[in-house]
């Protein structure tokens, strides 16, 4: 007699989304939620929709774009919540859901996924009142498990004299590492072999090189040229590095050939797809407008991006650990995202002609914010704090001057750091191990 089959129900990983998903339905009609694909929109989604429909079942697909086509209304009948899974692939279905919104006059109606930002021509409305949009993101290292969680940081914000001192974290820089490798891609999480976690990065950039960027608007895109703008995006992580440097870069071997108007394109698409996400300038009012820089700090999504388009092992990261502080640079930046994924929280950066810089710079939507510097190893502390207490004595200096509009002070000056302990110095810089936050 055979042993009966049983089918093991895979665990849902809560995540900092599940609570501003669920906000939001309260509140609006309907609500959009953007990001890359494979970060976990379908499944997060599926734990609160009464009724799903997925526009990319290849069995349906035909139909369901054949009815969007003819009456969009018909798509929208089901039990609420309503989930519509990839509703880009038919943009009528963004109106079709507002007028609905309109017409039944209540909250939580529909879900709508997307894994590219769909142009606004292709919409007549923008659904400002109807529609609420958020991002999600891949998982944070607290998400997945691996942060202990040990240190709030809402409670940080709420109380910044709260007591971390001797708060440790269980992760080490190869762990570290590897996590940033194998990224926060929720396909990884049942996959047991750590070898075979790392293609899941690998296999989302081709999939982006080859397919994703040109059917995203139809437009054939050259794989060869995506991959080298990839590559060359991922060399200049975490830094200010010119459009016009990176597109030297790609076609200084002479293997293909790019004029700028291209390279745009290109990089428009990435955008649209959400990999690319690179960072704005915080330009307070502290120094002379031609001393701040404004440019752009490039960023993916996620760090395992840069890894894999650069085609680089954990192995070898261990020996370069100063390639390897641009990429946690990059691991911060998507988990300070994670843990504040409200309406108007966003990150900046600063960096002057002097020399002066944070890394980070985190705005609440109530105006309270963080100036950080993400610092992998112990020896590098020291100059970061003295550039957030220099920068801290800028605000001071010009409030001093500017009585009728003073900027806010600093409410955090934080060093995230690879390292195992947190701590609080005499200076007031919380020193802070990345695997020890939550939001």
């Amino acid at each position: 007699m055979q042993p009966k089959q049983t089918t093991k129900k895979m665990v849902y990983l809560h995540r900092t989304s599940d609570i501003i998903l669920k906000e939001r339905l309260e509140a609006f009609g309907a609500v959009l939620i953007e990001g890359p694909k494979w970060c976990g929109k379908t499944t997060t989604t599926e734990q609160i929709a009464k009724s799903v429909i997925k526009l990319q079942d290849p069995d349906m697909r035909n139909e369901y774009l054949a009815t969007a086509a003819s009456k969009p209304s018909l798509l929208l009948q089901g039990e609420t919540p309503r989930l519509i899974d990839e509703w880009q692939d038919a943009p009528v279905i963004w109106d079709a859901v507002r007028t609905m919104v309109d017409k039944r006059n209540l909250p939580g109606q529909f879900i709508l996924t997307g894994s590219n930002a769909v142009d606004k021509k292709a919409i007549f409305h923008s659904g400002t009142g109807r529609i609420s949009r958020m991002k999600m993101l891949p998982m944070s290292l607290w998400e997945y498990g691996e942060s202990n969680g040990k240190i709030s940081l809402q409670q940080l914000f709420d109380d910044p004299t709260l007591d971390i001192d001797g708060i440790t974290s269980d992760m080490q820089v190869e762990d570290l590492i590897f996590a940033a490798c194998r990224g926060g891609w929720p396909a990884t999480i049942n996959i047991k072999s750590d070898k075979a976690k790392l293609f899941v990065a690998r296999d989302y950039v081709d999939s982006v090189c080859k397919e994703d960027i040109s059917r995203i608007d139809g437009v054939q895109r050259d794989e060869r040229i995506a991959k080298k703008l990839l590559r060359s995006y991922a060399r200049n992580i975490s830094t200010l590095a010119k459009q016009t440097s990176i597109l030297a870069d790609i076609v200084s071997s002479g293997e293909v050939s790019l004029t700028k108007p291209t390279f745009e394109d290109y990089v428009k698409a990435l955008e649209r797809l959400f990999v690319i996400c690179d960072i704005d300038a915080w330009c307070p009012a502290i120094r002379s407008k031609t001393a701040i820089r404004s440019g752009h700090k490039r960023a993916f999504i996620d760090p395992s991006i840069a890894v894999a388009a650069l085609e680089i092992t954990p192995e070898a990261l261990h020996t370069q650990l100063k390639t390897f502080g641009f990429i946690f640079e990059q691991m911060c930046v998507r988990d300070l995202k994670a843990y504040t994924p409200d309406f108007d929280s966003h990150l900046s950066y600063y960096r002057d002609r002097y020399g002066l810089e944070a890394d980070l710079v985190l705005h609440l939507n109530d105006g309270r914010y963080a100036l950080i510097e993400c610092k992998l190893g112990s020896q590098e502390i020291e100059e970061g704090a003295g550039h957030l207490l220099e920068l801290q004595s800028l605000v001071r200096e010009y409030n001093k001057k500017e009585k009728q509009v003073p900027l806010r002070e600093p409410d955090l000056l934080i060093i995230l750091t690879g390292g195992k302990m947190a701590y609080t110095r005499n200076d007031g810089v919380k020193i802070i191990p990345l695997a020890v936050l939550k939001p």
